[in-house]
């Protein structure tokens, strides 16, 4: 571009949406939320700041959508009809982030009825008419139509040659011009229409040709020459798919090709002499950062330092939120300036008196984080070693309530007695008035119930955290949601860690021996913490749309859930030795016949030695090592191996099963048995599965084998007490259903409305006849496509060729073409916003969905499509957890307990006498579970069974 005006237009709507996904909550001192304001502003500064600096720009705009009608949707009705609306955070931020624009004394443009793109077209056009070179900063894929074209015609008089247009990706901080839009389309810009036509766009609901991607798109545009070209030859294509699909749709096609063009001839309400580039003059500016407390940007405006630095080179999770003032009552930010975390300032707590004083202040505070320390990690064995309370930054305490000498003939140190000092606190961990705020609280709310206290009204950092950033990665790393990685990341602090205080290996000595400063230190430390973070972190909820997800389903489960690991479920220790010496004594005789097979003796759990017998010794084919020098024997290599006839691989496959049973629930359950309770106490983790859904350690009861023999023999050693039954209601088929819904597949939700079963539905539609073969293919295929599996996945789990699968694939999305529109729609919003959502508003994070690594890229899109789907089944079953126990109150069903949570199944024990009461209001509450929050398309179906154990239950 030469040496002549040159005109910048922006794309306001994607600086907007931008700055909003990139960026963290804030908001005002008046309450209002500004995160999006706050990061456009600093984008804006930045671009109007360098444009000025640099030689050459001359003229610049902001072009912004102002409605949501234009002229295409009088041509197609359907137009833009799958978009949800705004983030209800963001809406009060737009006519906020107009100001900021004229604050800088730039034009803001916008037009009723016309949309920012066509605005942006016609004042391109006009410019280059006029002779001026332009810059469109956006890397919104329609308006590179517009990129590379310079004016020869219609030019104005005087004009001998006119400008020319490229793009600025300000994202990448890269130029776009028509070598880089050919090399993205495969076709110039003036065919990039065409592409868009036979491709369509979900997002904006413009049909295209179903079934024809970019790739497709493409290349026929770039055989044929244009659109109509591409259309006219499908007659004399040879019969396939997309012969069909170019004939039947073409329609469609034509009328998303003026979708697609983009209005050159709006009208310009402003001139373009009226948007010279000048320095930004500071008084406005001023104005409007100080009205909004955006106090760090207008300290860099008071120094004359000119634009802050570039917003997308922050950090999102670490980005400064010092640049808002605390308001006097409406400001949900945490106070900018915490001074930074003081041991030293920590008391520690050893009279009555002193504890009373806390407690007093506390009361008044009306919120405190409290932590407990015990003996040991199990919340069901360990003493109560001592409680810290934090009011404030600095602002903590910890109260010694079991410590000792380190020695026999050390002296007791001083402390409060543990009752009295429980008398005291009671009331305050009880009262309805007062919020306590825990990390894990799962854990503390255990330890506290052990020692009398029902806690309660209760918050939890860790799920304030997962619920604002499952899945995402931080700081460049993987986003846990433990306390010391939450301080370390958003409070910039690192915290004194238990082997730090209590040592390691052989010198280790339990907590009630540490010295009690140094006790102090690290337990209050864990309370203020804990407090920085609930005030830093619960204000986002709010401003990114958690709270729903948080109040409805997460933050009332934390009890729920404590409860039911207290209760814990009884084994029968009898019953779980004789099946660990079955299995013994059946992996001893696998262990003789593999060795037969090998003609020697080896250890069979060994990779090493496996490997070197199945692929030196038998001489299998492709055997392949890994770093360390060993041939890699994974389940998928001996299932490869299986298929092709090894009949040694399907004896170690079946002895690894064995032999992975026995130690982890057969062994493992007799060890886990509480000798206080006589039960099995699992740990849910309410954070551990990305998803939503809940996990369980110590024992893991979730992978036990559903549908197998030897599931159900252990299943059976799960028993109730005397008296009593077990009741298992298992939701039925869950995720297909919330799949119909999600989708809108008509045919799938008739079925589920119907109660016809829907495997033999979908073996009927793909395969025109329903038996055990064509349904337990189409079973297969129905969750396969979920879990977005690929032709070769499908291939394995079928047994057949990959060009099989794809057809299959092919025909399941042909009869059901709303489930391909979910998935197409599900990437495209993940890869725009880098999270998918459940139909509660869980956000889970996919840092990885553009990840050059194909593995991975594909990894996170199979984990995508399933997210929505197995995410909202979560928060269904979690919802019901929640309202279980009132409803059973309410039915003079108290005494029935909720004893596990496991997949889509809830377990329940109670008298036999109940069971036909319970029944009717188990079923209805996991029925009715997600109402009123969503009203699902299809009614959700319990299967439900009760017997003596865990087994005869189903």
């Amino acid at each position: 571009m030469g040496d002549k005006p040159h005109l910048y237009l922006v794309d306001g709507s994607a600086y907007i949406f931008r700055a909003y996904h990139r960026l963290p909550p804030l908001t005002d001192p008046e309450g209002t939320p500004v995160g999006a304001v706050y990061g456009y502003t600093t984008m804006l500064w930045k671009l109007a700041d360098d444009l000025h600096k640099a030689d050459g720009p001359t003229h610049l705009a902001v072009i912004l959508d102002k409605s949501s009608h234009s002229f295409r949707n009088d041509l197609y009705d359907q137009y833009k009809a799958n978009r949800p609306d705004p983030p209800e955070d963001l809406v009060p931020q737009f006519p906020l982030i107009r100001d900021a624009t004229r604050a800088f004394s730039l034009p803001c443009i916008e037009e009723p009825d016309v949309e920012a793109d066509d605005m942006i077209a016609s004042y391109a056009r006009a410019a280059t008419r006029k002779g001026w070179d332009v810059t469109i900063v956006s890397s919104d894929k329609d308006l590179m139509q517009l990129i590379g074209q310079c004016a020869d015609e219609d030019l104005e008089p005087g004009v001998e040659a006119g400008g020319c247009i490229d793009m600025l990706d300000t994202m990448k901080n890269a130029r776009i011009g028509r070598d880089e839009v050919i090399e993205k389309f495969g076709v110039p810009p003036e065919l990039v229409g065409d592409v868009l036509a036979l491709m369509g766009d979900s997002v904006d609901n413009i049909p295209g040709i179903f079934g024809v991607g970019p790739k497709t798109a493409s290349k026929l545009i770039a055989e044929h020459g244009t659109l109509t070209a591409a259309l006219d030859a499908a007659e004399g294509m040879k019969t396939s798919k997309l012969k069909e699909r170019l004939l039947e749709h073409r329609a469609d096609a034509e009328l998303s090709r003026v979708l697609v063009t983009l209005k050159e001839d709006c009208g310009l309400p402003v001139s373009l002499d009226d948007m010279k580039l000048v320095e930004v003059p500071p008084e406005p500016l001023a104005a409007f950062l100080s009205k909004h407390g955006f106090t760090s940007l207008l300290k860099r405006l008071d120094a004359g330092t000119g634009s802050p630095a570039r917003t997308t080179e922050l950090d999102p999770a670490r980005q400064d939120t010092k640049g808002v003032t605390p308001g006097e009552q409406g400001n949900r930010q945490p106070p900018p300036d915490y001074p930074a975390v003081d041991r030293s300032s920590y008391e520690c707590v050893q009279t009555l008196s002193r504890l009373e004083e806390w407690i007093q202040r506390a009361h008044a505070a009306r919120l405190v984080a409290v932590d407990t320390e015990t003996s040991s990690l199990d919340c069901m064995l360990c003493d109560l070693v001592g409680i810290s309370l934090a009011l404030g930054p600095n602002d903590a305490c910890y109260i010694p309530l079991g410590h000792r000498g380190n020695d026999m003939f050390a002296e007791r140190p001083e402390q409060i007695e543990k009752a009295p000092a429980l008398a005291a606190l009671r009331p305050l961990l009880t009262s309805d008035a007062v919020t306590k705020v825990f990390h894990n609280g799962k854990y503390d709310l255990n330890v506290l119930a052990r020692n009398g206290i029902a806690v309660s009204p209760v918050e939890d950092t860790m799920i304030i955290s997962f619920d604002l950033d499952a899945g995402r990665q931080l700081d460049g790393i993987g986003g846990g949601h433990g306390m010391d990685e939450l301080a370390d990341r958003h409070l910039g602090h690192t915290c004194l860690t238990f082997k730090e205080i209590c040592g390691t290996g052989k010198k280790a000595i339990p907590f009630g021996e540490v010295p009690l400063d140094k006790a102090t230190e690290y337990a209050a430390e864990d309370a203020d913490v804990t407090w920085r973070l609930y005030k830093l972190l619960k204000p986002r909820l709010a401003v990114e749309g958690g709270t729903k997800i948080y109040q409805r389903v997460d933050r009332p489960l934390v009890p729920v859930v404590a409860s039911m690991e207290r209760h814990g479920i009884k084994v029968d220790r009898a019953q779980l030795a004789r099946l660990s010496e079955e299995f013994a004594s059946e992996t001893a005789r696998l262990e003789k016949e593999i060795h037969g097979i090998a003609e020697r003796e080896f250890t069979v759990g060994s990779p090493k030695q496996l490997g070197e017998v199945l692929f030196e010794q038998l001489g299998y084919k492709g055997g392949k090592k890994g770093k360390s020098g060993q041939y890699s024997t994974d389940q998928s290599v001996l299932e490869r191996l299986s298929a092709d006839g090894a009949e040694i691989a399907d004896k170690v496959l079946e002895w690894r099963q064995l032999a992975k049973l026995k130690s982890t629930y057969t062994d493992a359950l007799q060890q886990a048995i509480n000798p206080e309770t006589g039960r099995v106490h699992t740990s849910y983790s309410l954070v551990g599965a990305q998803t939503g859904r809940l996990s369980s350690t110590d024992p893991n009861l979730q992978n036990i084998p559903i549908r197998t023999e030897i599931g159900r023999q252990i299943r059976e050693a799960f028993v109730a007490q005397d008296g009593n039954v077990l009741l298992a209601a298992d939701y039925s088929q869950i995720e297909l259903r919330l799949a119909a819904h999600m989708a809108d597949v008509p045919s799938l939700k008739e079925a589920f409305a119907d109660g016809e079963d829907i495997h033999s539905r979908t073996a009927s539609e793909m395969f025109g006849e329903v038996n055990r073969d064509t349904r337990a293919r189409a079973k297969t295929i129905n969750f396969a496509i979920l879990y977005g599996i690929s032709r070769w996945g499908l291939a394995g789990r079928l047994g057949v060729e990959a060009d099989e699968a794809q057809a299959m694939i092919d025909t399941y999305f042909q009869r059901f073409p709303g489930i391909q529109k979910y998935i197409v729609r599900t990437l495209e919003q993940v890869r725009e916003c880098g999270y998918s959502e459940t139909l509660f508003g869980r956000k889970t994070w996919f840092p990885r969905i553009g990840s050059k690594n194909q593995a991975e890229r594909q990894g996170s899109e199979r984990a995508a499509i399933n997210a929505p789907i197995q995410g909202t089944s979560a928060d269904i079953i979690k919802r019901a957890m929640v309202r279980m126990m009132p409803a059973l109150e309410a039915a003079g069903l108290a005494h029935v307990q909720m004893l596990l949570q496991v997949h889509d199944e809830l377990v329940f024990e109670l008298p036999e006498s109940d069971v036909d009461t319970a029944r009717k209001v188990i079923e209805n509450v996991m029925v009715g579970a997600a109402e009123p929050s969503v009203k699902l398309d299809v009614p959700l179906g319990v299967d439900i069974g009760t017997g003596t154990s865990w087994g005869a239950a189903h």
